[in-house]
């Protein structure tokens, strides 16, 4: 069931013509001050993958990408669901250093989303990146400075925006509140994990939820992770709170990616043992991928949250159902 938040006498701060012109410097600004404070070089990416390559990112295990035939290759190709996986293999093959990294626009089709709502849609456009980084460097101290960076990133980018454009709002927080899952669980008993998403907003205004896929002291997960990309111990989302909509505004979700070792832990609680015999797995398990960091970060997500806008609709063109289109109308919500 799709639903909206129709915030009262909403009326967005720039028209359609400005709207256009602020996505495009949205997305320049915060471009810029990404690849400058992380060192990426921006590179090409796929819009799909041959499924059998086991590069598809496979988010929370039971979303179905959009897969069809392709004769002249003789196999069956998938629209990528992200590029987590791709991002390391390139960087091993395209000889980047340890250091520097690689940044692409990610662009993707999500059908098995739940609800298309107010952030939701079926269209998915990101900025992926991925940097190599030693072995020295995975651990929680080097995330938490990397969440800063992209933190920092996000608001001089507001702030450049806000110069331009008076009428904009709603200053986002700078400083970071970082918190586990498990810690998150025990701050708020018995609060479902997006309840408790949206108390620790409201309270700190820019959070970082850590460890998101493991399981917690309850027996559940605070929200689904593939078992082949992220070290369980080291990610999270970055989130904002958003109070034009009064709730938790996930921008970005990140971490350093597994080793030999939590690799093979992570397939086995999820029940994916015979996942080693696909091409990247028997790749990283031999060593022949770099250690990294990454993530994506949302392009429409960034603007909608930067332009205090309503709806997703209105920074993005994608499809929607008759009835959403009717009650954006009718509320001043001007769907591209």
């Amino acid at each position: 069931m799709n639903s909206i938040i129709i915030p009262k006498d909403y009326r967005s701060s720039l028209d359609l013509y400005e709207t256009q012109k602020a996505i495009a410097l949205t997305k320049r600004i915060f471009q810029d001050n990404l690849i400058g404070m992380l060192g990426l070089q921006r590179v090409s990416a796929p819009l799909m993958v041959i499924e059998s390559s086991g590069l598809n990112d496979g988010l929370n295990g039971v979303e179905r990408p959009v897969s069809f035939d392709i004769p002249a290759v003789g196999g069956t190709a998938s629209i990528v669901h992200s590029l987590a996986k791709w991002k390391r293999m390139a960087l091993g093959k395209y000889g980047f250093s340890t250091g520097r990294g690689l940044y692409t626009d990610m662009n993707a089709i999500r059908r098995d989303e739940e609800s298309l709502d107010n952030i939701h849609s079926v269209y998915v456009d990101q900025w992926d990146w991925e940097k190599i980084i030693s072995e020295d460097e995975r651990n929680e101290e080097y995330l938490r400075k990397t969440v800063k960076t992209i933190v920092n990133c996000i608001c001089d980018t507001q702030e450049a925006l806000m110069n331009i454009y008076p009428s904009l709002s709603h200053k986002l927080e700078r400083d970071v509140y970082f918190i586990s899952s498990e810690e998150l669980l025990r701050k708020y008993p018995g609060k479902s994990p997006k309840e408790r998403e949206l108390l620790v907003c409201r309270e700190y205004g820019t959070v970082f939820i850590s460890q998101i896929g493991c399981k917690l002291s309850d027996g559940t997960v605070h929200d689904g992770r593939a078992p082949d990309y992220d070290d369980w111990s080291l990610n999270g989302d970055i989130i904002f709170y958003n109070s034009l909509l009064d709730i938790p505004f996930e921008v970005s979700s990140m971490g350093i990616r597994v080793n030999r070792e939590s690799l093979l832990s992570q397939l086995h609680e999820r029940g994916c043992d015979d996942w080693v015999n696909r091409p990247f797995h028997r790749d990283l398990l031999d060593g022949k991928l770099p250690q990294t960091i990454g993530g994506g970060i949302g392009q429409s997500r960034l603007c909608m949250l930067i332009m205090n806008k309503a709806h997703i609709g209105e920074v993005q063109s994608s499809v929607w159902d008759d009835e959403t289109i009717r009650v954006c109308r009718e509320n001043g919500i001007i769907l591209l």
